[in-house]
């Protein structure tokens, strides 16, 4: 295990960053700590395996993106049935994106795009990885990391221009 400042000092640098990740992957708050706190825990455990310590901030996000498929894989299989009822007290919103984006408007569209998309797309404008990065978090070829991230933007412009070009509600 680390040792107890230098553990500290990491998840002081990187826990709002894998925490983002975390969350614009699950979009939700109690599991983006989650995978987040377990990105940490296995560091915990296993970061001293790490041959190379500038690795250290794609090492955290290929965790955390693991961990992320895990549970999903787990999810998958044995899926809970979601409670309708809930759905009627949710408000109902209608987003002026031409003029004024803000974050909840884009997490909300992220949470549109499907996790292969959606995952590339975070990592290069949210956490400023470069493709390569990105392909060694992910495993995934560099074109295939290239090629999602391209779709992921053409699928936000569709969504803003979507949104745009709804009808506002008469007052």
């Amino acid at each position: 295990m680390a040792d107890h400042p230098e553990f500290e000092q990491l998840v002081n640098r990187y826990y709002r960053d894998l925490y983002r990740f975390g969350f614009s992957l699950t979009g939700n708050e109690a599991d983006a700590c989650d995978l987040t706190q377990e990105t940490f825990y296995i560091w915990a455990n296993k970061g001293h395996q790490l041959k190379n310590p500038a690795g250290v901030k794609a090492w955290l996000f290929t965790t955390l993106h693991r961990q992320f498929l895990q549970t999903r894989r787990h999810e998958t299989r044995f899926k809970d049935e979601p409670i309708d009822e809930a759905s009627s007290e949710l408000p109902a919103t209608v987003a002026d994106c031409v003029n004024r984006i803000d974050a909840r408007t884009l997490l909300t569209f992220l949470g549109q795009l499907d996790e292969t998309h959606r995952g590339p797309l975070v990592l290069y404008y949210m956490e400023d990885l470069s493709y390569k990065e990105i392909a060694d978090v992910l495993a995934l070829p560099l074109g295939t990391v290239q090629s999602r991230i391209a779709r992921a933007k053409i699928k936000l412009f569709q969504l803003l221009n979507e949104t745009s070009a709804a009808p506002r509600p008469m007052k």
